[in-house]
């Protein structure tokens, strides 16, 4: 059996893309079950440090990006965050029905080139022990194993990845 492929279309939008916010709240309805026991057992005090840990400051993201179906229907997200002194990936989520068909590398690979555009020399992420499926795409195109970085050290069931990315010439 074949595996179906499509020419995935990449749209640049706002933080506050109606499309964009669909497809985090989609994200977000998804993964919080898998963490739900896991922050159900932190008292009320850590579990309000980790909330603020896991924010997004929309002021700080520098690029959201979509990846859009045949039919131009946004399927997937994923944006880039300045953190201190590097560029961190944010909120890859594709929809399921649009998934094993390279949406999520054609993501990665936009949000790479997009990083070293802007003179970044690695990318930065974190993801949590809960989503074997995000650990595995992320090794499977070259990101590799880091400790901990803030602001997630807190959250033992983070884990975090970096690349180096190659440097484009303005």
């Amino acid at each position: 059996m074949t595996e179906a492929r499509s020419v995935w279309r990449i749209e640049k939008v706002d933080w506050a893309d109606e499309r964009a916010v669909g497809l985090r709240a989609a994200m977000d309805a998804e993964i919080g079950p898998r963490y739900a026991e896991t922050f159900a057992a932190f008292d009320d005090e850590t579990a309000a440090a980790l909330t603020e840990d896991f924010a997004v400051d929309p002021s700080t993201i520098v690029e959201v990006v979509l990846v859009l179906d045949d039919a131009g229907e946004a399927v997937g997200h994923a944006a880039l965050r300045a953190l201190g002194d590097e560029l961190e990936v944010k909120r890859v989520y594709v929809d399921p029905r649009a998934r094993g068909r390279g949406a999520s590398r054609t993501l990665m690979a936009e949000l790479e080139r997009l990083a070293a555009v802007r003179g970044a020399s690695r990318l930065i992420l974190q993801t949590g022990d809960r989503q074997p499926e995000a650990i595995a795409l992320y090794e499977r195109i070259g990101y590799r194993a880091i400790p901990i970085f803030p602001p997630y050290v807190r959250f033992s069931a983070s884990r975090c990845f970096a690349k180096t990315l190659v440097t484009v010439a303005g």
